[in-house]
């Protein structure tokens, strides 16, 4: 436990929580919208920011955030207005973020590529008090808004029609949504990095529905997921001097064929379990069909 003496170490795990906090909790709406790989997209935008942030002179934390939350607003725009070209118009804001992130880190005084390695694939040395102050902040707000708001991001991201039906407002929290993945990309740059940072958000959730059947239940596995991976790949990371983004996305992946192997005799023994009850069931009630899910039916 030497490290804990160390303060770049206590800035560097204080970071990792939050991080394993944050990037599960906005991950489990993008995969229930089937927007897995927005983070990745986001991340790529978000170089833009870190090589103005290099250029101007100011944080680059902060100056990403505001690119990646200008970016992400951009990629809802498209989704909805693009149609069929809508695919080209990201792939160019993705490969334009990253142009620009090496483009304007070059421009900045005393600036080279070797100063984007650090937030492409994370840090521990480079953790800043400042970057520990920005990040608990912006981490306060994405906890806020995935667990204030749940009922609400939880029946946008599983039928945006019904959501629309019953009275919310899809768009704006469609707008919120991807704002808070895109902070929360700027969150987890600074541990585990740019280009990583959509495997923390989408890998503990796949592994926690692997054993969870509500919606609460995954939401706690996949952040238990995050913190646990996060800590130990900022540990291992120490010790090893190995890249800590690279540890903790190899950590997670790990969790998640672990989890998927001891899921498969319980899904077994549910399904065994269920076909024995279900000839003991009321035939009026086989013949009812199954209606929507409610928020409170699945645990929100």
């Amino acid at each position: 436990m030497d490290f804990l003496t160390y303060p770049f170490m206590q800035r560097a795990l204080l970071a990792a929580v939050l991080v394993g906090i944050t990037a599960p909790a906005i991950g489990l709406y993008l995969v229930q919208r089937r927007q897995a790989l927005m983070g990745d997209g986001i991340g790529h935008v978000a170089m833009t920011g870190v090589g103005l942030g290099f250029l101007l002179s100011t944080s680059p934390v902060w100056m990403a955030t505001a690119v990646s939350v200008l970016g992400s607003v951009l990629m809802e725009l498209i989704r909805w207005y693009g149609r069929t070209r809508g695919d080209i118009a990201l792939a160019m804001l993705f490969y334009g973020g990253m142009a620009g992130g090496v483009l304007f880190i070059n421009l900045a005084p005393g600036g080279s590529n070797a100063n984007l390695t650090s937030y492409l694939f994370g840090s521990l040395s480079t953790v800043s008090s400042s970057d520990v102050v920005a990040i608990c902040l912006l981490a306060a707000f994405v906890v806020l808004v995935t667990l204030g708001l749940r009922r609400q991001m939880f029946a946008v991201s599983q039928d945006e029609e019904f959501a629309r039906v019953t009275g919310l407002p899809v768009r704006a929290l469609n707008l919120l949504t991807a704002v808070t993945a895109a902070v929360t990309v700027t969150v987890a740059m600074r541990v585990v990095g740019l280009l990583l940072v959509s495997a923390l958000m989408v890998v503990p959730v796949a592994a926690a529905q692997q054993l969870a059947r509500s919606f609460a239940a995954t939401f706690a596995i996949a952040v238990a997921i995050g913190v646990t991976v996060a800590l130990g790949g900022t540990v291992t990371s120490y010790y090893q001097d190995v890249p800590p983004g690279a540890t903790i996305v190899l950590l997670t992946i790990a969790a998640f064929l672990v989890l998927t192997a001891l899921a498969t005799p319980l899904a077994r023994r549910r399904a065994r379990a269920a076909s024995l009850q279900r000839p003991a069931a009321d035939p009026a009630e086989r013949a009812i069909p199954a209606g929507r899910a409610s928020a409170d039916e699945v645990g929100v």
